[in-house]
């Protein structure tokens, strides 16, 4: 006598299912461009009927904008922590510029102006795109206050800096899609350089803080014994 054993299929909850849909289509909207999310393409990468993507998002406007903002999103907690207590302002500022100026960040620079142009036609992503420029200013706003608290940093304005800074990274990265290996250094370091002469650093600050924290891991160790020294001799939170 013969018989078959009938593998369970699991099924996945709502809110796992309406996740997964989210980040193929922002591992899409990444490595191929936010035009080419549609329900069929998704579908096929999931190996699902385009019907249950489009349960999810019956306009694929909404799954579009869902992309990019998780994409960015991520990117952004990548570059600036929220969770920022185990390093100096100084130290996750270079960190930040040494993941936001590589190559590595090529990538993210081709989605946000992808992202842009498109959103000239899409009001769904329209907002996004704001929502997320609004994060990041409020990001980077919050760490360069965090050094002007603690006496790492010297500028009147935060907010002001912070869009200096901001304009010449998304000038260099508008070069993403061309050819930039020779670009002159004096180019490739206009970001850090705008930065440490708008926040009193001397020349050189960053990069030398750049070289040991060049990872997607937070400042630890050293770094956290270098914050309660900076805290102790400034001014605290």
């Amino acid at each position: 006598m013969s018989s078959s054993i009938q593998r369970k299929r699991i099924r996945k909850s709502p809110s796992d299912r309406r996740a997964e849909i989210v980040d193929a289509a922002a591992a899409i909207a990444l490595t191929e461009g936010l035009e080419c999310i549609t329900l069929r393409r998704i579908g096929e990468q999931l190996d699902v009927r385009p019907g249950l993507i489009s349960h999810y998002f019956p306009a694929v406007e909404d799954l579009v904008a869902e992309a990019f903002g998780t994409a960015a999103g991520t990117e952004l907690d990548t570059l600036l922590p929220l969770d920022r207590a185990a390093g100096t302002a100084t130290e996750y500022l270079a960190r930040f510029f040494a993941l936001a100026t590589g190559d590595t960040y090529d990538d993210i620079s081709r989605l946000w102006i992808n992202a842009r142009h498109l959103s000239r036609y899409r009001p769904v992503l329209c907002d996004r795109v704001g929502h997320q420029e609004g994060m990041w200013r409020g990001r980077l706003e919050g760490l360069i206050r965090k050094g002007v608290d603690r006496g790492e940093f010297r500028t009147a304005d935060p907010y002001v800096t912070t869009i200096q800074i901001l304009v010449v990274i998304d000038g260099l990265g508008a070069h993403a899609n061309t050819e930039t290996g020779d670009r002159p250094e004096a180019v490739t370091r206009m970001a850090v350089s705008t930065a440490e002469r708008e926040l009193g650093l001397e020349s050189g600050t960053l990069m030398d803080h750049a070289g040991a924290h060049a990872t997607n891991r937070p400042p630890t160790g050293a770094a956290a014994a270098g914050e309660d020294a900076t805290t102790t001799a400034g001014s605290r939170d």
